[in-house]
């Protein structure tokens, strides 16, 4: 956030600048339009939406919408929500001491009015910046209408105010974004009747509170998120609120693997620590990718609540952090994530994939089926069967090989030496890096994937696995 902010601080002074009055929809447009003429997106940090959502977005924008938006968990809705406010001018000039953000040229808080009618162009001007002008509600049961839009502070009463007086008022979440975004998220949590108080903001553009003869004209832009209707049982929105928003758009998760593996690498913490360097290798990004796509579209996984983002992001995380624990036991300084680190994708899956089966227990036995299934895939798209027809081969004469948590990378990478006709594909995969903990790593993904292409036996243990010829 800069600190500096324009000079005016008076409205005299604010005048003089030649400074104008905009509605927020209208602020954010023009800004909108900007960046939209200068080929620049809206906001950074979310990918795959460019020739979906986001054409959308700028729609609603451009037509000065309120928007909700519609997806399952993990689609990004929250950080755009946040994001626009990027949209709005840096700062924004206010009646000093207002707490709804009154504009100099047109109050509406009795404060603000009493102010500028007693002071004229020496009323004092204070600067908000616009992350300041941004509101959010994580809807829930219990939310009120006095959250919402207000209610009468009895502390005000008590000082000797009249409760006709206005000054009594305590301002809501709503009034006390004037002039800027406020969100609601997971609207459809939030009690019917509390969704009515929201009527009047979004079409009528006031807020009334309790009994009293006030109307106070807010300049809101309002925006929300939901999970699809059918997905819970919690609530819904009503028809007239639903009715009132501009734009309803419907989010995703990522359409293509390159587009997900993008996403972790962003979101991702990096797993390397002190003096041990984690080096996660493409193909392994791509499996933890492909697992969560394969259990979007699995009939064994509820697809009503979603396969989020996070998991692909938090499975990466933990295939990293088991790598790095493996590279710190063995006493490595460079660990690159293998195949025998997949098995720790369990505790970062279980609680965010709901599995449908008719029997107990089945869960782990389910993911762990994902998990082959990614890396059979994988595998595929990587090597190529001329590339390890003669690795079968060499099997088939008696070779048997040893992976594993408690086998060094040094260990597995001399395999290369003991079948070299493993060397094309194990150089494919590392591109060409031949050291010892990436050979390592990229020997054991070729042996999995023989195996689970049926070319190879495996005998897993605790410890590691044995992989022999089927004959």
């Amino acid at each position: 956030m800069t600190t500096s902010h324009p000079a005016p601080a008076t409205l005299g002074q604010l005048k003089a600048s030649g400074w104008q009055s905009v509605p927020v929809k209208e602020e954010i447009r023009r800004n909108a339009v900007a960046k939209i003429s200068a080929g620049e997106p809206l906001f950074s940090g979310v990918m795959g939406y460019e020739q979906t959502v986001m054409p959308q977005l700028e729609n609603a924008l451009l037509a000065g919408h309120d928007v909700i938006f519609l997806g399952e968990r993990g689609q990004a809705k929250t950080r755009m929500i946040r994001s626009l406010t990027g949209l709005l001018d840096e700062w924004l000039p206010i009646v000093a001491g207002s707490e709804i953000n009154d504009d100099p040229y047109h109050p509406v808080s009795r404060h603000a009015r009493d102010l500028v009618e007693h002071h004229g162009d020496d009323t004092p001007i204070a600067w908000v910046h616009r992350d300041d002008r941004f509101g959010e509600k994580l809807a829930t049961p219990d939310t009120s209408i006095a959250d919402l839009i207000g209610e009468v502070d009895p502390i005000k009463v008590a000082e000797g105010r009249y409760l006709s007086d206005e000054l009594t008022l305590h301002y809501g979440l709503v009034p006390r974004t004037n002039r800027g975004i406020f969100a609601i998220n997971e609207i459809p949590d939030l009690a019917e009747r509390i969704q009515v108080g929201l009527l009047n903001v979004l079409e009528e553009r006031d807020v009334q509170i309790r009994g009293y003869k006030i109307r106070l004209p807010l300049d809101v832009m309002l925006v929300a998120s939901a999970n699809p209707e059918d997905y819970t049982n919690r609530g819904r929105i009503i028809t007239p609120l639903k009715d009132r928003f501009g734009s309803q758009i419907r989010t995703h998760y990522p359409l293509d693997t390159e587009t997900e593996v993008a996403i972790m690498r962003q979101e991702a913490r990096p797993a390397s620590v002190g003096g041990v360097t984690v080096n996660m290798p493409d193909y392994l990004e791509r499996v933890v990718a492909m697992f969560s796509q394969m259990a979007r579209v699995s009939n064994q996984v509820n697809q009503r609540s979603g396969v989020s983002v996070r998991l692909s992001v938090s499975n990466l995380e933990v295939l990293g952090a088991n790598a790095l624990r493996r590279g710190l036991r063995a006493g490595e300084n460079t660990v690159v994530p293998r195949v025998c680190d997949l098995d720790a994708l369990a505790a970062s899956s279980g609680g965010k994939i709901e599995i449908e089966s008719l029997e107990e227990g089945r869960d782990g036995v389910i993911l762990e089926n994902l998990v082959k299934g990614a890396v059979l895939t994988v595998y595929k798209e990587r090597v190529s069967p001329d590339q390890v027809r003669d690795v079968i081969a060499a099997f088939e004469e008696g070779i048997v090989a040893h992976t594993g948590e408690d086998v060094a990378s040094s260990e597995e990478a001399h395999l290369v030496e003991q079948i070299p006709a493993l060397r094309t594909a194990v150089l494919s995969l590392t591109g060409g890096d031949e050291s010892p903990a990436a050979v390592a790593a990229a020997v054991e993904f070729v042996l999995e994937g023989l195996h689970l292409s049926k070319r190879l036996n495996k005998d897993a243990s605790a410890t590691g696995a044995t992989y022999r010829s089927r004959s």
